[in-house]
Formats: structure tokens, sequence, C-alpha cells
């Protein structure tokens, strides 16, 4: 018996995607797929590669969250003093790759990432499960630690600080927002004659293109 993921998979790429398809706002159309992924049970459908380039130009990538969408971008949260953090710093241009394989699609962001106003991080950070907000305090993320044990220690430590009360949003931890300039929509063929779709800003919104797999 095949899941309702396979069955969304053959079915999308028998039809295959058209240009009539698609949404003129990326942001409407990227909703309508990630409903869809969500719909069709794949697991983490908001995980996504994130892509970073230090300052001497070494590209680096890791699996985040997507937590917040809108039309104006894409958030996910992170330690200020992560190494992605520093290399965002360095260079604010990012990509993000969402990978849906199991339903024959995938969606590419390329765009620039900015921290989020400490507010919405705050409002974020307060919706967290209480170990979540634990942990953002006690780990010292990418940096060299020489045991576990040293982790849970903090972590035991950090849950005694704040026993009493609400745990606070850390001042080192936070959002980012990547406002795209580019996105393309991804839907697997038969022959590996895919269907891509590239949105792209211009000064009168998004020009639209379909380009060869």
């Amino acid at each position: 018996m095949p899941t309702r993921a396979e069955e969304l998979c053959n079915q999308w790429m028998a039809t295959g995607l058209d240009r009539d398809d698609l949404d003129p706002d990326p942001f409407r159309q990227f909703e309508h797929w990630f409903t869809q992924a969500i719909d069709s049970g794949i697991p983490e459908p908001n995980a996504f590669s994130l892509a970073t380039a230090d300052a001497a130009g070494q590209p680096w990538a890791r699996t985040v969250l997507l937590k917040l969408f809108d039309e104006t971008g894409f958030v996910f949260f992170t330690n200020y003093h992560s190494d992605k953090a520093r290399q965002i710093a360095a260079n604010k241009r990012v990509a993000l790759l969402f990978p849906w394989a199991a339903l024959g699609r995938q969606v590419k962001i390329a765009g620039q990432a900015e921290k989020i106003p400490t507010a919405e991080s705050m409002q974020y950070f307060a919706t967290r499960p209480r170990g979540s907000q634990i942990g953002a305090w006690a780990s010292p993320q990418s940096r060299v630690i020489t045991s576990r044990s040293l982790l849970d220690a903090k972590v035991d430590e950090i849950k005694r600080k704040f026993a009493r009360g609400e745990v606070p949003l850390p001042d080192f931890w936070g959002g980012y927002r990547v406002t795209p300039f580019e996105i393309e929509f991804w839907q697997a063929r038969d022959s590996r004659l895919h269907d891509r779709f590239v949105y792209t800003r211009n000064d009168h919104g998004w020009a639209i293109e379909r380009r060869a797999p």
C-alpha cells in the first residue's frame, strides 16, 4: 500500500509543473507547497539546509528549522555566537534548500540574512518548550567542550537558576530573517527532465522563468 507521500509524488511527477500552475507571488506559492508537504505526512517538512560562507569564502551547510515565514522572508533561530552567526556577520548572502525528496520536490532560496528585532525573538522564545529554553542558555553552540557531562552540568545549573520563574530570552540568542532575491520551485519528472521555475526579484516585483533541468 503506497503512502500518502508516494501517491502525491507519483501524481506530481506525472502531471508536472506548468507556468499556469504558479502563483504570481512566490511567498504564496511557497505557502501552497509547504502546506502540501505538511499534509503529506513527511517528517520535518520545515527542515531546510542553510548554506553560508565565511570571510575566507569557504562555504558551510547545516540543517535548521523554518519557524516563521511571510511576505518579508523566512525566519530561523540560533545562538548568535554560533558558527553560522559568525559567518552571516562576515557575509550576509545565504542559500536555503527545502529537500522534499519523498514528494519529488525541492525549493531553493537565495537571499540576505538579517537579525530580527529582539521583540520578535522574545515572542517566539516564549512558545518554546521549557527544555529547549534551558538548552539555549546551557549550550555554548559551536565551541569545543571536553565532555557531555560538562554540558549536562550546565543544564542542571540553568534549571536551578530559573527554577522559580519563566526562562528569559538569552541576549545571545534570536532569529534571522532571510529576505530572498531568488526562489526556485523544482518538480521531479521522468528521465531527469525536471520542471524548474525561478522567481527573480526586480524593480516591479517578481519575474518568473522556466529553466532547463
